[in-house]
């Protein structure tokens, strides 16, 4: 185990886009430091954020157009002002589109002004970053320049030559797309430079970032359109079988994700090297890792493409002790942890706990009645993280206003008749249980209910769209919360 889950932490689940602000959705600007200045205050050190690429247009984290791009809604426009990049009188009066659009218009307009008035250690700056990301950032530069061109369709469906990649309509569209291409460079530059400069203000604070893999990348993806060989596609480039999961806890009918599986053979021959750089890239933003649905690194769902639903899937072995191996030896010092929910079995739990990998316990699913339940806080050991609820369940206060009398008494009898009101009475348990990272989703620290859940798994609509407001943290929550978590010794 990494010495950064070694020690009794505290943290907060909040995603960038839930940080209030004046657009669509929060960025890397001030209060994004602020949020950080909250979580110094109360003793927290862990702030845990879902994945930052840049999704599809139904704003899901965990189906992105890269596994290594950030997302440029994310840019902080008031740091491009200051940095003297866009003209004074910029207003960008005449861009039309959404917040969305509104952006990505001034960060191309502050391209202009960048490469007129930039300081040269900037420039050089800047061409270093390209050099540096270049293994995957010239793929996706044409491939998002040519998504543009094609009106946002899956590359499958874009002309033949390009699909296949043949060389010649590559270099004829880097030609043609040139300085396309180098504004969406400049637009990851920008984004990584912010997030960096987040980061070093974090570790000033003693506050470690906590970001989050997606097992599986988009169809729709720089990832599969340049690596077409690292995923089970047939000789069209279509896929025969896609990812997702059987009918569990929060669905009847499973959830049918619709990526592409692994070629697991092709990467056990080349020592997954696709799968060290994507750890790479995310391990230089993050200081602890999540892997999301970890238990497909043992086997995982596959779906027939033409099924509707995940019902009719099947189990298929993959080789999650060897990819484990090769990264642990390329990343000896990683802080992992193991996304184990789910249907979880033995040689799950084995392929977790060989590398002595924390699970994750969830608090929401404790209270059957079953002692033996591996979510009740008796039951934890301290390698693992402790959570309330995670982006995927109710609020805690949501959860527990949709029990039964019964129900409700049934939890109270675990927390020994608490006086604590909930969601309190079980961030208190979770901050006081034995695992020595405890993760509370913002909402609970604010005791919303179900109108501020972040997900519902399986539905499309109305997801990834809460925002925190300031006005929501009372002096009495933010003293609440830095009580328990000073008081279960998690401050440093």
């Amino acid at each position: 185990m990494s010495a950064l889950l070694n020690k009794r932490r505290a943290g907060v689940l909040l995603h960038i886009s839930s940080l209030p602000g004046k657009g669509e959705c929060g960025d890397m600007g001030q209060e994004a430091f602020n949020f950080i200045n909250f979580l110094h205050d109360v003793g927290a050190t862990v702030w845990q954020t879902l994945p930052l690429g840049m999704p599809h247009g139904d704003g899901s984290p965990y189906q992105c157009l890269s596994a290594h791009a950030g997302n440029p809604a994310f840019i902080s426009i008031e740091w491009l002002d200051k940095k003297g990049w866009l003209p004074s009188e910029e207003n960008c009066s005449d861009c039309h589109g959404g917040h969305a659009f509104w952006k990505s218009c001034l960060v191309g307009k502050a391209f202009y002004g960048f490469q007129s008035s930039a300081k040269r250690a900037d420039q050089q700056d800047f061409k270093r970053f390209c050099k540096e990301k270049a293994d995957w950032l010239d793929d996706f530069a044409l491939f998002i320049a040519l998504r543009n061109v094609f009106g946002h369709k899956c590359w499958n469906q874009w002309p033949e030559a390009l699909k296949q990649r043949r060389p010649q309509a590559l270099k004829e569209s880097r030609e043609l797309l040139k300085s396309v291409i180098e504004s969406i460079k400049f637009e990851q530059y920008v984004f990584f430079r912010q997030w960096y400069e987040l980061k070093a203000y974090a570790m000033d604070k003693n506050v470690l970032l906590f970001g989050d893999i997606p097992i599986f990348v988009s169809y729709d993806s720089a990832d599969v359109w340049a690596n077409r060989e690292v995923f089970k596609l047939n000789t069209a480039g279509d896929m025969d079988v896609v990812a997702g999961v059987p009918p569990d806890y929060f669905s009847e009918f499973g959830q049918r994700w619709g990526n592409p599986h692994y070629d697991w053979d092709y990467l056990s021959k080349t020592d997954f090297q696709w799968w060290i750089e994507r750890i790479k890239s995310q391990n230089e933003m993050f200081d602890i890792l999540r892997i999301d649905h970890f238990r497909g690194l043992e086997a995982a769902w596959e779906i027939p493409a033409n099924e509707s639903t995940a019902i009719n899937g099947q189990w298929v072995k993959a080789p999650g002790h060897e990819l484990l191996k090769a990264i642990q030896s390329a990343f000896p010092n990683l802080a992992l942890i193991a996304e184990d929910l789910g249907i979880i079995t033995e040689e799950v739990e084995a392929l977790r706990d060989d590398f002595n990998l924390p699970g994750m316990k969830i608090l929401q699913f404790a209270f059957d009645g079953h002692p033996d339940n591996p979510y009740l806080p008796m039951n934890f050991d301290h390698n693992a993280v402790a959570y309330t609820g995670t982006h995927d369940n109710d609020t805690t206060l949501g959860w527990f206003e949709s029990l039964n009398d019964a129900e409700k008494q049934r939890v109270y009898d675990y927390l020994g008749w608490s006086t604590l009101p909930m969601p309190d009475a079980l961030v208190h348990a979770a901050l006081g249980s034995a695992a020595n990272l405890t993760v509370i989703p913002m909402q609970d620290i604010l005791r919303l209910g179900s109108a501020d859940r972040m997900n519902t798994p399986g539905t499309i609509e109305g997801n990834w769209r809460w925002r925190l407001n300031w006005s929501q943290l009372t002096e009495e929550n933010a003293g609440r919360f830095a009580h328990f978590v000073g008081m279960f010794g998690r401050h440093l």
